[in-house]
């Protein structure tokens, strides 16, 4: 039950920062989503420690598995525009099929190198450990 309450307040707290990020858009009168500055703006303060994972891990992991939900308002918008798919299916699926395979690529690649930077650093440990009981 405190995970639940827990992981309610961090849902709350992203929602609240989101809007706040809106509202700064919108001030500022930026073509950006006041959503993707927010996100921006929250991987920088993770990444500087001012905002801590686990202030935000359990509602975040939460928002993730839900991720499929968030998008059935746009598959039930796409009925509506079902012309649309018919004129321009092949390049709506084109533009799908790459964004979709970058993002694939970006990932892969970047998962290699952190994999990468893992590995060395325990090979540097593992090495500064033996070197220091010789």
């Amino acid at each position: 039950m405190k995970k639940i309450f827990i992981g309610f307040i961090q849902i709350w707290i992203l929602c609240i920062f989101t809007y706040i990020m809106g509202e700064i858009s919108t001030f500022l009168h930026l073509k950006i989503p006041g959503s993707i500055i927010g996100l921006v703006v929250l991987f920088i303060l993770l990444q500087t420690n001012v905002v801590k994972l686990k202030w935000i891990e359990v509602g975040g992991n939460w928002l993730v598995a839900e991720l499929l939900l968030f998008f059935i308002p746009s598959a039930v918008g796409m009925i509506q525009y079902k012309h649309l798919l018919i004129d321009n299916g092949i390049k709506i699926v084109a533009v799908i099929f790459i964004s979709s395979s970058i993002v694939m690529i970006c990932s892969g690649l970047l998962a290699e190198k952190m994999a990468n930077r893992k590995e060395r650093k325990t090979k540097n440990a593992d090495t500064i450990f033996l070197n220091s009981h010789r």
